[in-house]
């Protein structure tokens, strides 16, 4: 099961309710650091983005494929530790906005992890060290250190 925290809403669906959690200002802020740091070819300088604008907790050596979608609204709930790999078109989400309700779930992704192109992780889980996730896949809940898993929802491959 993921770790989120769940807020109901009444009215519309929660999604139009978006600007009661998070400030206008902020949204458009991180949109545009994130779309810079999605085409910007230079290692060190997205990670400064993350870290310094964004306040993602990004581990030394980590990298981040072009294209690589981190969550707009909370950024700030991804950590990522030393040595691991982001593949290309990655998308890494801290919200869910539903009709009754919106979800809130930090992402903590280990050390030494290798994420495949074009994967989606899920609010609220962790992906332990040294774990590989094939391309293509949706993270719907916790990954154990050293596991390797893929599909879409993804299965145990092999284990550590």
């Amino acid at each position: 099961m993921r770790n989120v925290e769940r807020y109901p809403v009444e009215g519309p669906n929660a999604l139009w309710q978006v600007y009661r959690t998070v400030s206008r200002f902020k949204a458009v802020r991180n949109f545009v650091f994130i779309q810079t740091a999605r085409y910007c070819p230079s290692l060190p300088v997205k990670n400064w983005i993350y870290r310094r604008v964004l306040g993602m907790k990004v581990g030394r050596h980590s990298a981040f494929a072009l294209m690589v979608m981190v969550d707009v609204f909370f950024p700030e709930k991804i950590t990522v530790g030393d040595n691991s790999i982001i593949g290309y078109n990655t998308t890494i989400l801290t919200h869910e906005y539903l009709i009754r309700e919106y979800r809130l779930g930090a992402v903590q992704i280990g050390s030494n992890v290798m994420i495949g192109a074009n994967t989606t992780i899920l609010p609220g889980v962790v992906i332990g060290d040294g774990a590989v996730i094939a391309a293509g896949s949706v993270v719907h809940r916790d990954v154990q250190p050293g596991a390797f898993v893929g599909g879409n929802p993804i299965q145990e491959i092999r284990k550590g």
